[in-house]
């Protein structure tokens, strides 16, 4: 849930001041008993919160204000914007607010700093990298309160389901958990939830010291909430463990029905489909009532356009657009994400995205097994193409279309080691110009199972 900066140097963890400041003897004392578990897994680098004692009063005092709705920050967010940020300086305001060009996700990989606000200080920024849906590597500027915000939306979300975070009692709050080949793991404590313990792990056996920890370790950390994508939250039910988490979070890609009705079974608690992404953060979530996703945040204004980039009429599918956001890093204006979904008010005002068309979770046949999309990422990271997309055809053919300077015979080769001599490759230099490229594809049988 806590989304800070991170190395990977090798001093302990509880004397990690820079990282971790006020670090408690409690805190100090669940940190260790993490870390050095005999079943811990192989961290693989440092994270910690750098919140100042003002920044967690802060955060307090935000968590009051995200539970009730602003009906009047738009207008100076848009006069903040106006004056403030360089990207918008000279957008044609005179036409009024439904008229301003939207952006994309292409518009901010290419000039990031642009949409920066020049009241941030940049020695106070941290960064976040992503490679996203769309094909767009993206560098997400924020500071870390913003990160530490993302925990007032999670608790906002699981009050709905009737979980109250701060009563809970235990050592360890959350743990992500991930399963690639490659994962950038670690081991913080939120000072804002009773200095419980943050473990993000990857349960890619080769992480462990052998597979059966995996199960043990979820045991003895006995973490209370638990958080990834459907593919590893698969993968958490061939585990043998006998903890229950009170609630199961589930992000970045389309949870389908058949995954979430196994892992309410096993692990008997609410399993909540939370569609987020990088640059807007919490979005929308499943609150328990079957209506869709309800929107989150009270300072995000949800907008379905056409491809006109007008209002779809009441009802109608449209593509999902953000303005505002609590990140003051990345104020974002008409942002169009590339996701359509159709938009519902309740008689209470509540309101929802239905029929949401986000980012299904796709994995690719090898001659040796099944390689998950994120390592894709892994594989193509080094070559810092503008933007790719990966389908591999029913007979395990692959293509890649890219923009970019890469030498399309090095991609080949790469991906031709990794799938093996049973999955021949194509390289294509050009994406087109589609309204969205989804990233990863198949037509391969079983691909989208799990």
């Amino acid at each position: 849930m806590n989304r800070s900066t991170h190395s990977t140097t090798s001093p302990a963890a509880w004397t990690d001041t820079e990282r971790l400041p006020g670090l408690s003897d409690r805190a100090a004392t669940r940190l260790r008993h993490c870390i050095e578990h005999r079943d811990a897994p192989r961290f693989t680098g440092r994270s910690g919160h750098r919140l100042t004692p003002l920044d967690i009063q802060t955060l307090l005092s935000d968590k009051v204000a995200y539970q009730r709705p602003d009906l009047n920050w738009l207008t100076p967010f848009l006069a903040r914007c106006r004056q403030g940020v360089p990207y918008y300086r000279d957008y044609p305001w005179h036409l009024g607010f439904d008229r301003l060009p939207c952006t994309r996700r292409n518009d901010l990989s290419q000039n990031i700093a642009a949409f920066v606000p020049d009241e941030i200080d940049p020695g106070q920024l941290i960064a976040f990298e992503t490679s996203g849906t769309t094909g767009h590597p993206l560098t997400v500027p924020s500071l870390p309160l913003v990160a530490a915000r993302y925990h007032c939306f999670h608790e906002r979300i699981l009050g709905w389901h009737g979980i109250e975070l701060q009563s809970l009692e235990g050592d360890t709050g959350v743990m992500l958990v991930g399963d690639q080949q490659r994962c950038f793991t670690y081991a913080s404590v939120l000072p804002y939830w009773d200095d419980k313990v943050l473990l993000k792990t990857n349960l890619n056996p080769d992480d462990w010291p052998e597979p059966e920890a995996r199960g043990r370790y979820i045991d003895a950390c006995k973490p209370l909430l638990m958080t990834g994508d459907p593919r590893s939250l698969s993968t958490l039910l061939s585990l043998d463990f006998e903890h229950r988490p009170v609630a199961i979070l589930s992000t970045s890609m389309t949870l389908l029905g058949g995954l979430k009705e196994r892992l309410v079974r096993r692990f008997r608690c609410p399993v909540i489909n939370l569609y987020s992404m990088n640059e807007a953060g919490p979005i929308a979530a499943d609150d328990g009532r079957g209506q869709g996703l309800r929107l989150v945040q009270s300072t995000l204004q949800v907008d379905l356009l056409d491809r006109q980039g007008q209002p779809v009429d009441d009802g109608d599918r449209g593509e999902i657009t953000l303005t505002g956001g609590f990140n003051p890093c990345l104020p974002l204006l008409r942002y169009r994400t590339g996701d359509y979904a159709c938009l519902f008010e309740d008689t209470h005002g509540r309101r929802y995205l239905r029929q949401l068309d986000g980012r299904p979770p796709v994995r690719y046949r090898t001659d040796k097994g099944w390689l998950n999309n994120v390592d894709i990422t892994h594989l193509l990271q080094p070559f810092g193409l503008a933007q790719y997309q990966l389908h591999q055809a029913k007979n395990g053919g692959l293509r890649l279309r890219f923009e970019g300077e890469a030498d399309p015979a090095v991609l080949q080769r790469v991906l031709a080691q990794a799938f093996g001599p049973g999955c021949p490759v194509s390289i294509e230099r050009n994406c087109g110009k589609g309204d969205k490229l989804i990233q990863y594809t198949s037509d391969y049988p079983g691909a989208h199972d799990g």
